[in-house]
């Protein structure tokens, strides 16, 4: 791994004096590869503080425009960057925030199509996608890739937050689960409205956006337990956090042995 420049130690010094995390650990951060999909509400923040934590290359990948109704909760974007790709603005805002960071830009939306190359060269992958296609090609993409994934959703004022590594065992030698065994199938179209519908409160989206970032970090440099078959909820209105359990559907985990 490329050492640490004295400016990056500076940048860097809350990180290195945490034992957990140290020089090494920075190490890897700046040696990290991400993709995230989605550069939008929950995209913001996880590009925001992955950047600031030094990961090393940040691939961005969205065919969207910034428009003034992103601002309530897109906080990567800025008033000034209405009507640019979101990808130039979140590319301009990390240079501004961290100088040492490359980003990789997708001007396409996240595809089964375009999931080969969009994926290649990455080492995790985050999803801050809004909608259910881009949600399941990701997870299924990401896992016959064998790359770690992070995905997240909200709605309203309530969001929620899972890591994937279906391609792994756990403690007791039977496969992780994946994306499919939590979620077996989009529901029906419309029956779950767009966030243009229904609203959305925009500081939710830094919540669980800031959560997904703290999970990639603790991927990346190995530290503490990613919530790999749990699925973190959280209700904003209560300001209540749950954690549920969930596992590999024995069909799927017979086929794969």
């Amino acid at each position: 791994m490329d050492p640490l420049s004295s400016d990056e130690i500076a940048r860097y010094q809350r990180h290195i004096l945490l034992p957990e995390v140290g020089g090494a650990g920075q190490q890897k951060l700046k040696a990290a590869r991400v993709l995230v999909i989605g550069a939008g509400g929950l995209g913001a923040p996880v590009l925001q503080y992955l950047a600031a934590a030094g990961v090393g290359t940040l691939g961005i990948a969205d065919d969207d425009r910034v428009s003034l109704s992103n601002l309530q909760r897109q906080v990567i974007h800025d008033t000034g960057t209405i009507g640019e790709l979101k990808t130039q603005s979140a590319a301009d805002a990390i240079a501004r925030l961290n100088p040492h960071v490359r980003v990789i830009r997708f001007e396409e939306r996240f595809s089964p199509d375009t999931a080969t190359r969009h994926l290649g060269g990455f080492d995790l992958v985050i999803d801050g996608s809004d909608n259910f296609d881009t949600r399941y090609a990701a997870a299924d993409a990401a896992e016959a890739a064998r790359l770690p994934l992070v995905t997240g959703a909200v709605g309203r004022f309530d969001g929620s937050v899972t890591t994937l590594k279906p391609y792994e065992v756990d403690a007791d030698g039977l496969p992780n689960p994946s994306y499919r065994d939590l979620f077996p199938a989009p529901p029906p179209e419309g029956l779950i409205p767009a966030c243009a519908e229904a609203g959305i409160l925009g500081a939710l989206t830094g919540v669980i956006g800031t959560l997904m970032a703290m999970e990639a970090i603790k991927l990346i440099t190995g530290i503490g337990e990613p919530l790999i078959g749990r699925l973190l909820l959280y209700d904003g209105l209560a300001a209540r956090f749950e954690t549920v359990r969930y596992r590999r559907k024995r069909a799927r985990a017979a086929a794969a042995e």
